[in-house]
């Protein structure tokens, strides 16, 4: 069976990728590039997807995707066996499809925008409202999640799912595993709880 091509940055969100491609045990390939520099790595990425960013995704027959949440799906029905989503009648897939598109639609576009604010043009004075005013949305988007999950030990509850690769990731960015101690114990349990795993513990390791 061909490849999957991953096209991934340390420290960036193709961690949760990489991690359900080794749970799902499919075949892949990890390429790391500085994907915000410029150079072949960067013209490559943007040819396969103009928006530049990671992670991107090469199927094993030349599709590319370039959505996290698509590919988590993707990977769920390519590989079941990893139970990286509910299955259809369980239910539990409304309340998993709900929070992966919060994950990505609400809470992600934080970063995007909050990360790099001098990139709109914006002056010093601009750049710091950016700055401040995505990092308190991407709280308050934090403690509604807390709001919505499950007790212990995983996000859904008893069994790890694909949200809780995204949890073990992303609450390592900003404001940090402190804040989310005092703000959201649920949530950093659920990461705690995921990173026992050795195949994400791995992964989290090679991005660090």
């Amino acid at each position: 069976m061909p490849d999957y091509e991953l096209i991934a940055s340390k420290g960036c969100g193709s961690a949760m990728i990489e991690m359900a491609l080794e749970l799902a045990g499919l075949p892949h390939r990890v390429t790391l590039i500085p994907y915000l520099e410029p150079g072949p790595g960067r013209e490559r990425l943007l040819s396969l997807n103009p928006l530049g960013q990671v992670p991107t995704l090469v199927l094993p027959d030349g599709t590319v995707m370039t959505e996290s949440a698509a590919m988590v799906l993707h990977i769920h029905d390519a590989a079941p066996h990893a139970r990286l989503a509910p299955r259809q009648d369980d239910p539990a897939r409304a309340a998993f499809l709900n929070l992966l598109v919060v994950l990505v639609g609400a809470l992600y576009p934080t970063f995007t925008f909050g990360d790099d604010p001098k990139q709109f043009g914006l002056d010093e004075n601009g750049v710091s409202v950016l700055r401040a005013q995505t990092d308190a949305r991407r709280m308050r988007i934090w403690q509604l999640v807390e709001s919505l999950i499950s007790p212990a030990p995983h996000v859904l509850g008893r069994s790890m799912s694909g949200l809780d690769l995204y949890v073990a990731v992303m609450t390592r960015w900003r404001p940090g595993r402190d804040w989310f101690a005092t703000h959201c114990p649920k949530l950093l349990s659920a990461a705690e709880a995921a990173e026992s795993n050795p195949v994400v513990a791995g992964v989290i390791a090679r991005n660090s």
